[in-house]
């Protein structure tokens, strides 16, 4: 029986194994552990890669939500709409920022649904914050709209999104700012925890620098009240490694995506991602490959049964499941969907021959032949 697990975090380490043992030798033999040049060139890869004047590296995506909203002057009670659909980081980073997350519903796409955000506006609507989810990017036309008409900020939750576009234009772009997450499972992940926020405004990136900095300027002088969340240079440097061949990774999982197309997409009792090529407006990612599955539990199991990992994401929970947290919101559609949500293994580690035994087996459990 094959083993294919949902993700092989060994081979995250092994396959690059001599080359981040060179970036650590050198890291160290430098000295070079907070903020050195390792980390300057990254955030200079990082911008130039995605089209905008600052990245900031920071200690985690969700420190960069945080600061993101805190830098674009989000106070007490400003009200920030999230989808439901949607790591609790996100509507952690905007408790934290002093703001209310408004869960609404998710779309067909998976992804936060335009007219619920409409629909969801008050008088204390600060800020949207679509989540780019799986890899693929929000309907930004249609929430640049609802953001024009009701004088509202964007801050994008663009964790797993990063060299996803839409129109042409790279998530993580279309807002103030935004973050991305470097989480070891991610596209480009580092060796532990890790992010970046990224934006075109150069108040917000100095205020966003500041924050993260005890409150200090770049003359070093304090100048607010601050916290410490920085990228570590040694991450630093292994991202800025993978970076340099980050198209060739987007690629094979782009190949990896049209392989499932390619083998399930007569299987009716599944819904399916888009396929690569399939819309002129998304270019993907496939940071995850979620599918919507009838008997989602017992295709869980089965698959387990023949060494097929698989991930209901968040737990199964959506953020306005979570009661504990204050949430009341009724969303009959996300909660149709999460009964329905499944995971297939979506990463580096995947070869055709694996993809095809994921499909064979999903095959054997709704009775279609090989």
């Amino acid at each position: 029986m094959r083993s294919v697990p949902f993700f092989n975090y060994p081979a995250l380490f092994c396959k690059q194994e001599a080359d981040f043992q060179t970036i650590f030798s050198d890291v160290g033999r430098r000295g070079a552990f907070i903020k050195q040049r390792d980390l300057a060139d990254f955030e200079k890869s990082l911008a130039s890669l995605l089209g905008v004047s600052y990245a900031l590296g920071v200690g985690n995506a969700t420190d960069g939500l945080e600061v993101a909203l805190r830098a674009a002057g989000i106070g007490e009670g400003d009200e920030i709409i999230v989808s439901s659909h949607t790591m609790l980081a996100t509507a952690v980073a905007a408790h934290f920022a002093g703001g209310k997350p408004i869960p609404v519903e998710c779309g067909a796409d998976h992804l936060i649904d335009p007219s619920a955000v409409e629909a969801a506006v008050s008088s204390r609507t600060r800020v949207i914050m679509p989540t780019q989810l799986n890899g693929r990017t929000c309907n930004m036309d249609a929430l640049g709209r609802i953001a024009d008409k009701h004088h509202l900020l964007i801050v994008e939750d663009a964790a797993q999104a990063l060299g996803a576009r839409y129109k042409g234009c790279c998530a993580g772009t279309f807002g103030v700012s935004a973050a991305i997450s470097f989480y070891p499972a991610k596209v480009l992940g580092c060796l532990g925890d890790g992010g970046a926020l990224v934006t075109n405004d150069t108040e917000v990136y100095e205020r966003a620098a500041e924050l993260c900095d005890f409150g200090r300027n770049h003359n070093g002088n304090v100048v607010r009240w601050g916290f410490n969340s920085r990228l570590d240079n040694l991450q630093a440097a292994f991202l800025d490694f993978q970076l340099r061949k980050y198209g060739d990774v987007i690629s094979r999982r782009r190949r990896i995506a049209a392989l499932y197309t390619q083998y399930l997409k007569d299987v009716k009792e599944i819904v399916l991602p888009p396929a690569p090529e399939s819309d002129p407006d998304h270019f993907d990612i496939y940071q995850n490959y979620e599918i919507e599955a009838e008997e989602r539990d017992q295709l869980r199991k089965y698959l387990r049964d023949v060494g097929v990992g698989t991930l209901v994401q968040w737990g199964g929970k959506a953020i306005h499941h979570m009661k504990a947290l204050g949430f009341t919101q009724h969303l009959p559609y996300t909660d149709w969907m999460f009964d329905r949500l499944l995971m297939l293994p979506m990463n580096m580690s995947l070869s055709d021959d694996d993809v095809c035994y994921v499909c064979d087996n999903i095959r054997s459990f709704y009775g279609y032949g090989q």
